[in-house]
């Protein structure tokens, strides 16, 4: 049986939470340029429950650990408790996270979409494989 092409995550609904309006916009940029459709983007942890809380079908989710002075942990159990991959991407990389993610996929800010496709299918291959 064929390896699946792991460099195209394309088609899978991805939900952002993201406090930098550049950054936000780049990221949207690199999913699009993967094939990935942004369902939701947040920019406070408080919006991204709200979001979570519509019960949108998201394939995996993109998380910036510092949201504008708050951490996006509660949002990480959320996704954990329903199920859904997730990946940290942070400009504090692995150091940034505390002990229960700390075996969750990581992107170091800058990013770029090579690394951003490697770690959607990181942290969906966790989630399966689990």
């Amino acid at each position: 049986m064929p390896l699946p092409d792991r460099s195209l995550p394309a088609g899978l609904r991805v939900f952002a939470v993201e406090d930098e309006s550049l950054v936000a916009m780049q990221l949207e940029d690199m999913l699009e340029e993967l094939g990935c459709v942004l369902v939701g983007l947040a920019m406070r942890v408080r919006r991204a429950m709200e979001m979570l809380d519509r019960g949108e079908a998201i394939d995996v989710a993109i998380l910036d650990v510092n949201i504008a002075g708050e951490k996006v942990f509660p949002v990480a159990e959320r996704l954990h408790e329903a199920g859904v991959p997730f990946l940290f991407a942070t400009g504090y990389g692995r150091a940034g996270l505390e002990g229960q993610w700390l075996d969750r996929p990581v992107v170091q800010k800058p990013y770029t979409p090579d690394q951003i496709a490697a770690a959607i299918l990181e942290a969906r291959a966790g989630t399966m494989a689990g």
